[in-house]
């Protein structure tokens, strides 16, 4: 199984720049999207024909949006979306849009698209609207690898833009970021600290290159950072331990220029051998 995932900075911009082609070649049975920031109404026909395609909007315009598109071979079955819900909470509007779950039956298995707060170091208010977030994720995350929530999952797989890079191999200029700039906190830090260690799920593309710089999937548009990849690595494949030993390569479609980009981010890819 094929399994890509993506910040698309805005699905309307991305298909305009060739997000079709780059769909296409990689072949994905299952795709898992972020910052869609489109309408639902919309999403199917951009994605284009070929899978079942299911997706949370913001409900606040312009914003965030999440989505998860399956191959119509693969049957689906059911769909939550929002990290508060399922906890008994109500989400607030800045959390919406930011998390959908799939589960897929014959792979005994659940698929996660989640676009997390980034977050301003600068702005005491959207830095408590993220960790309020990773709360919230956090306990979801904790009741699916206990099985709570998902009595019928075997395998988890959580993919998206996290917004927090974990270690000084995810990014390439950790002194003058680290507890400066949201993403690279300590405090955010320890989120990812707690769900790969005391929750037991595994940073996959980490588990496969485990002490390689990067590779990144995020650039600023600032200056030449494309050009010099002057990178973070804030996407992820989190999987638990049953899924990730069926990993077995993965890659990151980082494209050849600036210019033929369709997004900020470039997608991950990983293979499993179910």
């Amino acid at each position: 199984m094929r399994i890509a995932t993506c910040n698309v900075n805005g699905l309307r911009a991305a298909a305009v720049k060739g997000m079709a082609a780059w769909k296409e070649a990689v072949n994905a049975d299952v795709l898992l999207l972020q910052e869609v920031r489109a309408p639902e109404s919309l999403i199917e026909g951009l994605i284009g024909p070929g899978y079942h395609v299911f997706s949370r909007a913001c409900d606040i315009k312009g914003r965030a949006g999440v989505t998860v598109a399956v191959r119509e071979s693969i049957a689906t079955g059911e769909v939550r979306v929002g990290v508060a819900e399922p906890n008994g909470l109500e989400e607030p509007l800045v959390d919406t849009g930011r998390w959908i779950e799939v589960e897929l039956p014959e792979y005994s298995m659940t698929v996660v698209s989640a676009y997390l707060h980034s977050g301003d170091a600068r702005v005491e208010e959207k830095m408590a609207a993220k960790f309020s977030h990773l709360d919230s994720v956090s306990r979801r995350l904790e009741a699916m690898q206990s099985g709570a929530a998902t009595a019928n999952t075997q395998r988890i797989v959580v993919t998206g833009d996290f917004n927090i890079v974990h270690t000084p191999l995810d990014i390439t200029n950790w002194k003058p970021n680290h507890n400066k700039t949201a993403g690279v906190l300590d405090e955010e830090i320890a989120y990812l600290d707690r769900w790969f260690g005391d929750y037991g799920y595994v940073d996959t593309q980490r588990s496969l290159s485990p002490d390689t710089q990067g590779p990144y999937t995020w650039w600023s548009q600032r200056g030449k950072a494309y050009d010099n990849n002057v990178g973070w690595r804030i996407d992820y494949q989190m999987t638990n331990p049953a899924m990730a030993q069926s990993a077995r390569a993965f890659s990151i479609d980082r494209a050849a220029t600036y210019a033929t980009r369709f997004s900020d981010h470039a997608p991950l890819i990983i293979d499993y051998e179910l």
